[in-house]
């Protein structure tokens, strides 16, 4: 056992978590310090390099906010596509391909951070010279080289990957990561207050921008693509999107009790309903390695949605699947406010009463104005009543929610209220 091992053990853990908290107040005041000088810097710049660091394409909100940089001579935007580290290599290089591929595709200006000529991982710093990165999660899913310790020297900012709901304040609001980048742009008024409350730096760093994963939602110039199998629009548009804690956190994922169910209620309603499978990105390696299923299975299951004749699979960008549906069945906090921009009907369904208990004011504020279901006779009760028969009692209590709360201020997007900020400090 080493000195330091044993300095260690003598340590008292109340001390320990004292000095833990001292030294964080330090660094967030020193990141600070060091972001107002590099603020003077990036202002005399005629070329305002911009790196946004991607690790999973699904939760990418900054479409928006990048165009917005690509249409400005003053700004130089890039996508740094970065490594998912979780669930191992084979995962991770796929993702990144998929990711590079998808957004080569659409126009961007992209890279993988991993040299495949070289063989190695690209230093951002030396290759780029970013002078503001943004980051699309503040969780330690990635190399170091491409995480927010490794850039408290430059000027970062962060928009949440969802628009937060649940209650994990320390999880969501107060990791280093929130303290020490240098602005967060956050969903609503209430989203501050919360930082306000939970995060050491009191939430200074915070801007209420809204959300720009919904900006989609509000444009009424955008002309969404029909990705529906079926084009008749006298057949109902039903998205079910079941999330990935199936067995473990929170347990509020319902697709171990409602695989079967879903796909057989697809089949008994043909020819008045049509089912998209949206399954959150984390739900097939989970089931890969999970007893009982595993990778033939998974893609097995995933295959026979793919298949259905009045069902598909989605498990790339849903923006158009969104707002060309009907009703959503989910269970997923990210899309509580996400789909009710869109105008129409919610179910959520709840797996277990604990997770009721499980959301911030905000959330609750957004449950609230939702169909709830517990049982599966509920399901189809809604499918019966607010999809098929079109009886929405819920409408103005979402919309009221959504005027009074959710909508971006200034009477803009959220990415343009963030390009907007931007601009107006560099």
């Amino acid at each position: 056992m080493s000195v330091k091992t044993k300095l260690k053990l003598l340590v008292p853990l109340k001390l320990k978590v004292y000095l833990k908290k001292v030294y964080r107040h330090y660094l967030i005041k020193l990141v600070g310090r060091k972001h107002a000088k590099l603020l003077i810097k990036v202002k005399r710049k005629d070329k305002i390099k911009v790196a946004f660091f991607l690790i999973n394409q699904s939760v990418w909100k900054y479409e928006q906010v990048y165009r917005l940089m690509e249409n400005d001579p003053r700004f130089k935007p890039i996508v740094v596509v970065c490594p998912y580290i979780i669930f191992g290599e084979d995962v991770m290089k796929h993702d990144m391909d998929a990711a590079y591929d998808s957004f080569k595709s659409k126009g961007y200006n992209v890279i993988k951070s991993f040299d495949s000529a070289t063989g190695k991982w690209i230093d951002v710093k030396k290759t780029i010279q970013p002078d503001i990165v943004f980051f699309t999660n503040p969780h330690k899913l990635t190399k170091d080289k491409y995480y927010i310790n490794n850039w408290k020297d430059t000027l970062t900012c962060y928009v949440p990957y969802a628009f937060m709901t649940p209650d994990t304040y320390a999880d969501q609001f107060n990791q280093s990561f929130h303290n020490l980048v240098w602005k967060a742009f956050y969903e609503t008024a209430i989203h501050k207050e919360i930082a306000e409350e939970y995060a050491d730096n009191k939430g200074d760093n915070v801007i209420v921008t809204g959300y720009p994963g919904c900006d989609i939602f509000l444009d009424k110039n955008y002309m969404a693509t029909d990705v529906w199998k079926l084009k008749d629009r006298e057949i109902k548009r039903i998205i079910w999107a079941p999330h990935h804690l199936m067995e473990e956190g929170s347990k509020c994922s319902n697709f171990l009790d409602y695989y079967d169910f879903m796909f057989l209620i697809a089949k008994k309603y043909s020819g008045k309903i049509q089912i998209a499978f949206k399954p959150h990105p984390l739900v097939k390696p989970k089931l890969y390695k999970m007893a009982g299923w595993g990778k033939e299975r998974t893609e097995l299951y995933y295959n026979q949605w793919a298949q259905l004749s009045n069902g598909q699979l989605e498990e790339g960008e849903y923006a158009d699947l969104f707002l060309t549906s009907d009703a959503l069945i989910h269970d997923s906090g990210s899309f509580i406010t996400e789909y009710i921009m869109t105008g129409h009907p919610s179910l959520f369904m709840i797996s277990n009463e604990h997770v009721m208990k499980g959301w911030n004011r905000y959330g609750d504020q957004a449950l609230s104005v939702h169909y709830h279901s517990r049982t599966k006779d509920e399901v189809i009760s809604f499918i019966d009543n607010v999809v098929i028969a079109n009886k929405d009692p819920m409408y103005s209590a979402r919309n009221k929610f959504l005027q009074e709360i959710a909508y971006p201020p200034n009477n803009k997007t959220a990415s343009e209220n963030i390009f907007d900020y931007l601009t107006s400090v560099v």
